[in-house]
């Protein structure tokens, strides 16, 4: 009788463990989620900083100046259930307006040009980076989410479901094979 008990404790501590051990699992992927949105907000933020300084440095033609301001200003603008629609519509602004190389070499052209264009690819290049990360560990958090074991007994508390972030985050042909220093 006391063996069975024991072992009846020693199997729930063990379950305890277990259960234990895989809710921290899931608090360090809403972390990782958490710091992976943070640096995936960074980079979207300053590929429209960067868009909106070019429109606006004079450089590039008035409509091509109009169409990427108002795309970065509203990528900046846009509250969060219609952030992947804007971002996307300054993905396809920039591929509008960099679609052949001769505009970027006017960019570069100019005084200030080069380092313009050198931040305007490093910002494009690192946005779709930064959302795989993003995604990835989104999609860690959504699989251990689906256990039985961590739906039956609650080990995500009321943490939400996580959501990935989809949007067109293609670069413009001129930026995307330009290498960075």
């Amino acid at each position: 009788m006391t063996s069975t008990l024991i072992w009846i404790a020693v199997a729930l501590f063990a379950i305890g463990l277990y259960l234990s051990w895989t809710a921290g699992r899931l608090d360090r992927l809403h972390a990782r989620i958490d710091a992976a949105r943070a640096a995936l907000d960074a980079q979207l933020l300053r590929r429209a900083s960067v868009a909106q300084e070019l429109a606006t440095s004079g450089v590039l033609d008035p409509a091509a100046s109009i169409v990427l301001y108002e795309a970065a200003h509203a990528a900046r603008q846009a509250e969060e259930e219609h952030r992947e629609v804007a971002e996307s519509e300054l993905s396809q602004a920039l591929r509008a307006i960099f679609a052949e190389r001769g505009q970027m070499d006017v960019v570069r052209e100019a005084p200030g040009g080069e380092d313009a264009a050198s931040e305007l690819a490093q910002a494009v290049r690192r946005v779709p980076m930064a959302r795989r990360f993003h995604n990835d560990a989104v999609r860690a958090a959504r699989a251990l989410r689906r256990h039985r074991k961590v739906r039956w007994f609650r080990l995500a508390g009321h943490a939400p479901f996580p959501m990935a972030f989809e949007m067109d985050d293609e670069p413009p042909a001129a930026l995307a094979d330009r290498p960075t220093s």
